[in-house]
């Protein structure tokens, strides 16, 4: 199985690009920019690594991002990244980045999106990994910063196929960003929400996304089983779910793949993807391994993956029709 699984056509939807930076290139990029690190070694790096909520993973997350500073920086991010995806025959990826956490510290906006836009095209031509960015904004910063940055993202709408929500849950709930998301649809932005995984409110949370907000996926939401209305309409509206299970034993309980499982069973869009691969170890390879899947299961979750993307309808047929062919060998 680890075999099928390893030449599986794969579709990674819920990455974010800061989260896949490796010690090794923090260390790189920390000596390139002149920023001391706390660390001595990697592997001193990896040992700090330890969370088991939400709240102290973002507190390790964000520190990290302190030595990406100029365009190359994060050319140099999305490239490492790019590489092990195609390692992993990703052949399509949505990738989420964070220009809040950069810009609130200094980074133009302009520099962030430059480099990881410049390795988008690169990756295209020489590894043949075809990916579009997703922005998020960060929920525990005021709704009307995540304004500033929906306009500021404008002179560069041809490169974001839409926007995100993550950070801390507590007490931003999606209904606080319900203008910026209305300014966002108009603007021809696709919607997506983080619901992370036992939160508090997380089913009201979810509710939201799906009636107020309109959402086109939902990130995580493996919550959303607490309501089978909700279940319902999501089966009705056709909304995806990005589950990642390797970062939910981190930042709760469990992987939750009962949850997943029943979701896929239901009919949900359940798909399977990595989160913060450098921190919650494991990419989408080793999620995909984790779950313990069928083989018809796999195929399945990755259906459901290239179905949902948000690509065109003809190059969302050729991922599909890839994905078949493998399927018949």
């Amino acid at each position: 199985m680890k075999d099928f699984i390893a030449g599986l056509p794969k579709c990674e939807l819920h990455l974010h690009i800061e989260g896949t930076l490796e010690p090794e290139l923090k260390f790189e990029l920390a000596q390139r920019n002149g920023i001391a690190l706390p660390y001595a070694t990697v592997e001193e790096m990896r040992a700090a690594y330890a969370f088991d909520d939400l709240p102290s993973f973002l507190g390790v997350y964000y520190e990290g991002m302190r030595v990406l500073r100029t365009e190359p920086d994060f050319y140099d991010l999305a490239m490492a990244y790019l590489r092990k995806a195609a390692s992993q025959n990703v052949r399509y990826a949505e990738i989420f980045f964070d220009p809040q956490a950069h810009t609130s510290r200094g980074v133009p906006f302009d520099v962030v999106i430059r480099g990881l836009r410049r390795a988008l095209m690169d990756a295209h031509a020489q590894l043949g990994v075809r990916a579009q960015l997703i922005m998020c904004f960060l929920r525990d910063f005021q709704a009307e910063y995540a304004m500033a940055t929906l306009l500021e993202s404008l002179p560069y709408k041809e490169w974001i196929v839409g926007v995100g929500l993550d950070s801390d849950e507590k007490g931003n709930p999606p209904a606080k960003f319900a203008a910026v998301y209305e300014r966002a649809r108009q603007e021809g932005y696709l919607l997506t929400m983080h619901c992370d995984v036992d939160q508090e409110n997380s089913v009201e949370h979810i509710r939201q996304c799906v009636e107020d907000i309109q959402v086109n996926r939902i990130d995580h939401g493996v919550n959303i089983l607490e309501d089978p209305a909700l279940v319902q309409q999501i089966l009705d509206k056709g909304i995806g779910l990005t589950c990642c299970p390797i970062s939910n034993s981190y930042v709760t309980d469990s992987m939750k793949a009962e949850g997943i499982r029943k979701l896929l069973d239901l009919g949900v869009r359940v798909t399977i993807n990595s989160d913060d691969p450098a921190y919650f170890p494991g990419y989408v390879q080793e999620n995909l391994e984790a779950l313990e899947l069928s083989r018809e299961e796999l195929l399945q979750v990755q259906r459901n993956a290239f179905e949902i993307t948000w690509l065109p309808r003809h190059l969302k047929d050729a991922y599909l029709a890839e994905l078949e062919t493998y399927a018949k060998q």
